[in-house]
């Protein structure tokens, strides 16, 4: 009963996640499956992932797994091998997921985030490391000054930046990027000083509130400089009293086009 109730729920999200690619892929330039609502159906919910994530690239779609993985060394060269360089086992070699990027907390420090970055880099993929996240408590922590004077996600972004230069490439982009909440724009400015070549990931519009307006400095490097991210607001979009239809794929449509010719008349 458990694995035909677990099988019949990976099967119906990676059928709604589909519904949504195929929906949205000509107005988006990436996705962000959030790994926990995978991993939560067990076993089949990471085959229901692999299945989105060879869809999606597919399509054209970058692929940016949301998972905010940090652990020591060892764990994070695990994680690495499990999102990007796969791993040799005795019987055999067993691939990665293939994700163009992985989101990273750097809590555990640089030793925590370097084997990310090696591996990252060895297969042309890169990392979104938590600076300042969208979320009402982020100001807990990452706005509390540290005894040098400067807050925990300006230290944060000090460290993106030495990570990321030897990967930046000839367009002035770096490998190793920031999640910057689109909910504190007042933040971006500092924020972009510090990490001028990081390709900041903006997550936060819809249901966190975000407008979507003061991201300016995110696309100062140009409009690759910032990528913004919308989840709920348009997988759930079908669920809006507002929608202009109860249909998950065409509700899905009609807010990335929203969203899209929003942002792209204010920033590009």
């Amino acid at each position: 009963m458990g694995e035909t109730a677990e099988r019949l729920a990976a099967r119906a999200v990676a059928a709604h996640c589909r519904l949504v690619l195929e929906a949205v892929a000509d107005r988006c330039v990436a996705v962000k499956p959030q790994l926990a609502c995978f991993e939560r159906l067990g076993a089949g919910g990471w085959s229901a992932l692999a299945e989105i994530v060879q869809d999606a690239r597919q399509r054209g779609l970058l692929v940016i797994a949301d998972g905010k993985r940090g652990d020591v060394e060892v764990s994070a060269g695990a994680y690495a091998q499990a999102y990007f360089a796969g791993v040799q086992t005795p019987f055999g070699r067993l691939p990665g997921l293939g994700v163009d990027a992985l989101t990273a907390s750097p809590l555990l420090g640089r030793d925590s985030l370097e084997p990310l970055v090696r591996a990252a880099r060895a297969a042309s993929a890169g990392l979104f490391v938590l600076v300042r996240t969208s979320n009402p408590g982020a100001a807990d922590v990452q706005e509390r000054r540290l005894a040098t004077g400067e807050t925990v996600s300006e230290a944060l972004a000090a460290l993106i930046d030495e990570l990321g230069r030897p990967g930046t490439g000839a367009r002035g982009l770096s490998d190793v990027g920031a999640v910057a909440g689109a909910t504190a724009p007042q933040r971006l400015g500092r924020l972009r000083e510090l990490m001028p070549h990081a390709i900041l990931l903006l997550p936060g519009i819809g249901p966190q509130g975000a407008t979507g307006r003061g991201l300016e400095p995110a696309f100062a490097p140009g409009p690759a400089g910032g990528l913004v991210a919308a989840s709920r607001a348009i997988v759930q979009a079908f669920e809006s009293a507002s929608a202009a239809s109860r249909d998950p794929g065409r509700a899905a449509a009609a807010q990335a086009s929203r969203l899209r010719e929003m942002l792209w008349e204010r920033y590009a």
